[in-house]
């Protein structure tokens, strides 16, 4: 696997080796590899039913592959799971925050659960409000929030134990377009910083064209990895949306993802 020169010295974040995951007869995961680097934007791309979600579930360690190995940090997601999750930050696709709690007590939650002082989690909630711009609100109830910033909720909650790796799992659906532009903006911005490394994970085109890489996973299988002008070049020039459709025609023999 080829990364960009920025990381080609740089210890990986994370490293899954031949992940495989079958419910029953069916196989959702075909011996899946990747590593993501420090500061790398990358961009899991499929279509629905590619197997993105099964995924993001082995990799946060809500689900045990049936074969493979994975570690986060050096750590092994089987012999060292608290280590290992401990330095990583997820934002499901499925909100998760209570509605009936305020911003406050659902961070205070999260800082509590990973062992954070109390004067340290403050400080760290303060910072992450107004840096998206959600100072003065500690108060309010979720239940009360737009669409947009129970998301900005959530990214805040996911970096308050101050993780080195960030798995985002379709985060952008249901929000209106500048929020997810928002969003999008903010995530980009910690990659770019070298705080964490991202794996975004998506259906949606436009959100992988500022990706470091692009991972294309079709029928449980990762078809591509390279950045978006690779994937481009590869189609023969074509937009990076029918490059994409094309790769995923001719990986499944049939006709494109709708």
């Amino acid at each position: 696997m080829t990364q960009p020169e920025k990381t080609q010295s740089a210890t990986p974040v994370l490293i899954a080796t031949a992940l495989q995951k079958s419910y029953g007869a069916k196989v959702a995961l075909k011996s899946v590899s990747l590593s993501l680097y420090p500061g790398q934007f990358v961009a899991l791309l499929g279509p629905n039913g590619a197997g993105k979600s099964t995924l993001v579930q082995v990799l946060s360690g809500l689900f045990v592959p049936d074969q493979g190995d994975l570690s986060v940090l050096g750590f092994d997601i089987r012999r060292d799971a608290p280590k290992a999750l401990a330095g990583l930050g997820v934002v499901f696709q499925q909100a998760s925050l209570d509605l009936d709690l305020s911003i406050r007590a659902n961070l205070l939650f999260h800082t509590d659960l990973h062992g954070i002082a109390r004067k340290t989690a403050l400080a760290r909630i303060q910072k992450g409000l107004e840096q998206h711009g959600l100072q003065g609100q500690e108060g309010v109830a979720v239940r009360a929030l737009s669409g947009g910033n129970r998301r900005k909720v959530e990214l805040i909650r996911a970096l308050l134990h101050e993780p080195r790796f960030l798995l985002m799992d379709e985060a952008t659906v249901g929000l209106d377009p500048a929020s997810r532009q928002d969003l999008m903006r903010s995530v980009e911005t910690l990659a770019q910083e070298g705080k964490v490394a991202v794996l975004w994970a998506t259906h949606l085109v436009d959100e992988v064209v500022n990706a470091d890489r692009v991972l294309v996973l079709n029928q449980g299988e990762i078809v591509f990895d390279g950045t978006p002008a690779d994937l481009i070049a590869q189609s023969g020039g074509l937009s990076l949306e029918q490059a994409f459709l094309k790769l995923c025609q001719g990986s499944r023999g049939g006709k494109p993802p709708l």
